[in-house]
């Protein structure tokens, strides 16, 4: 068996059971996103050569909560990204999860335009993009929203909770609001006048980076 290349060893250390076909993808985002961050820098250059830590296995948390072979996303679903920014946590989800409908949303167009280049070079099918905000989204509805730290966790409900569609009891996992937070959030939480479930993203991954990073899920 082809040696993982070492840049996918961070990944691969928690996740065992990629295809071939995910694990050219994920060795692909590297080389896709440094050419286009020369032209339009929609991640730190600092955080470029930590782009497999930083923003993909961050993002990748989410999988581990929402595995569909467990409690989550169901085949078929359609989850919007909400503030999306470069791709995250929508494309290495969508990688994760090929059978499941991803919408990536961005009020920014230039940043839309390298995630529209990462599809493409990566085949996604299962990922669309449009530039818009999630507020101004009327005629669609969604199982899942996710996002990363783009907004308050109340903004963040405002927008997502008329996408979503209505609870079933037969779900495995309550449809709603899946976002990744940091730092103390009591007084974001309470502003919001939501009662989510926290999850430690440290009790999933050993890295410091990790250190007082959160999922957030809040039911519809």
């Amino acid at each position: 068996m082809e040696k993982t290349p070492q840049k996918l060893e961070l990944i691969t250390k928690y996740f065992s059971d990629f295809t071939n076909r995910q694990l050219e993808q994920l060795a692909a985002l590297e080389s896709v996103y440094r050419e286009w961050n020369n032209k339009i820098n929609v991640i730190s250059r600092k955080d470029i050569d930590s782009l497999y830590e930083k923003h993909i296995l961050h993002s990748l948390s989410i999988a581990v909560i929402f595995d569909s072979k467990t409690i989550g996303f169901e085949k078929n679903s359609e989850i919007i990204d909400i503030g999306t920014g470069g791709g995250f946590p929508g494309i290495p989800l969508a990688i994760f999860f090929p059978e499941v409908k991803f919408h990536l949303v961005d009020s920014i167009g230039k940043k839309l335009k390298v995630v529209q280049a990462v599809v493409e070079n990566l085949g996604l099918e299962n990922v669309t993009v449009q530039h818009t905000r999630a507020e101004e989204i009327k005629d669609r509805k969604f199982d899942f929203a996710v996002s990363r730290a783009v907004a308050s966790i109340k903004e963040l409900w405002v927008w997502s909770k008329p996408l979503l569609k209505k609870q079933e009891p037969k779900l495995k996992f309550p449809r709603g609001l899946i976002c990744l937070k940091g730092g103390d959030l009591a007084r974001e939480i309470q502003e919001s006048s939501t009662q989510p479930r926290i999850m430690e993203i440290a009790e999933l991954f050993s890295e410091p980076y990790f250190k007082e990073k959160f999922i957030l899920h809040i039911p519809r």
